[in-house]
This record gives structure tokens, sequence and C-alpha cells, in this order.
């Protein structure tokens, strides 16, 4: 069974997890694909995409950006309300403004630490999108080029302390490898 239909298999047999909005997140260290998968992902179930990309409040706030998805998006969507994705503008290292999100019945949520802490619970198929640390680090720095280079150990310290503390791999529906995007 290839990697996209285990997701879809596994979220059309959960039930609602976010009020009345079915949540894929989709997880891992960086360079492991997880963008790549949640747009496949998004394509094939009709679903919109937040990036975990985009609320990050600058380099070194990992930690930070799960409760703002936590707080922002997925309590709102939770409780039948507009959620706003809060933004953040790398450019000016500032808040940048926020995201009105149109939300049917089916959300993507990807991105380091998008399954972490209490967010875990309002979503239905959390997956762990897991590489080697080279292909990972080869895959980051084509995609992000020298800007990710100089904060790659960094942000990698971050991910093993926050994945780490909440044992986000261990706690996912499901697990893969990322020889399945690039």
């Amino acid at each position: 069974m290839s990697p996209l239909t285990r997701i879809l298999a596994h979220a059309g047999s959960a039930p609602p997890s976010c009020g009345r909005v079915h949540v894929i997140g989709i997880d891992g260290r960086s360079g492991a694909g997880k963008t790549s998968l949640a747009h496949q992902v998004a394509d094939a179930w009709s679903a919109p995409v937040v990036s975990m990309d985009e609320i990050y409040p600058g380099w070194d706030g990992l930690a930070e950006a799960t409760t703002l998805l936590l707080h922002e998006v997925l309590t709102p969507l939770s409780q039948g309300r507009t959620a706003l994705v809060p933004t953040w503008d790398w450019s000016r290292g500032a808040p940048g403004p926020g995201r009105r999100l149109e939300v049917g019945g089916r959300l993507v949520v990807e991105g380091c630490g998008s399954t972490v802490g209490p967010a875990a619970a309002l979503i239905g198929t959390r997956v762990w999108l897991d590489g080697d640390e080279s292909v990972r680090r080869e895959r980051a720095l084509r995609r992000d080029g020298e800007v990710f280079a100089a904060h790659w150990d960094m942000w990698a310290e971050q991910e093993s302390r926050v994945f780490g503390a909440d044992r986000t791999r261990e706690r996912a529906d499901l697990l893969l490898g990322s020889n399945l995007a690039g």
C-alpha cells in the first residue's frame, strides 16, 4: 500500500478530531519531505494546507509555533469558529498579517512540531516522516539555500528538544520513510 493510500485510509476511518474537521498532521525532522507529502495528501483529499513554516516566529520559535498552531488554528476550528493562521515575515523578522483559513471538513497541517503537545489531541491522523540526517540536510539546504545552513544546528537542537520531550515519533499513527518524497 502506498504512503498516500495508507494516510488516506487512516484518515477515512478516523472520526473528526477538531470539532467537525478531520485533520491530518505530517510531522518530522527538517528535510524529510513533509511539505511535498502534505501537498500530495491535500490534493488527493481536497483539503487546504497549513504549513508550520508560515507560523514559526523566527529561527528559535519551534516550540512557540506549536502553541500558536493550537491556540490560533486548531482550537478555533474545534469550536466551530474561523481560524486566522498567524504568519511570520521572515524578511522583516517580525509577525506578518494573519491568514484567514477557509476549511470545509478537512485540513492538512505540516511541518516540524505540527503534531506536538496538546495539538496532537486535535489531529486525527498523525504522520511521522523520517529520514537519514545527511539526506534531510541536503534536501533542506537545496530547498532553502545557505539561509538555512547558518541555522541548521540550532534548529536541529530545537527539534531534538521538542520531539524528545513530546515523544512525537512514538505517538504517531503512521511512521513513513522520506524516500517517498523529495
